[in-house]
């Protein structure tokens, strides 16, 4: 299964240490970079680009590491948004990269309109 997920706080912190740098007060990087290292620290195939994040495995990795992405950003706000779409493909492996390649060889050949 692939899930591309996108998590962010809203509200006030619970504490000063969790607040916006005063360089941008609108940014959520330092919470995206919390649930991203989480992300990271699980081992699972992963990408981010600047709006999601893809992270494959099985139903049960997956969503522990959302809900720990979740929990990661939690004290940067009093609310969490979570947008999350999922490709649930059983017996399929590795179509994080699976998927990109088909594309790619779609529009290389002639078929492509």
């Amino acid at each position: 299964m692939i899930v591309a997920f996108s998590v962010a706080p809203s509200g006030t912190p619970a504490d000063a240490a969790h607040q916006p740098g005063d360089e941008d007060s609108a940014s959520v990087h330092r919470a995206v970079a919390a649930a991203v290292a989480v992300v990271r620290e699980s081992g699972l195939p992963h990408r981010t680009s600047s709006m999601f994040t893809e992270i494959e495995g099985d139903w049960d990795e997956v969503m522990d590491v959302v809900r720990g992405a979740v929990d990661a950003v939690a004290p940067y706000g009093s609310r969490v948004s979570l947008v999350l779409k999922a490709d649930i493909r059983p017996g399929h492996t590795g179509e994080l990269d699976g998927k990109l390649a088909r594309l790619e060889a779609a529009l290389a050949s002639d078929d492509v309109s």
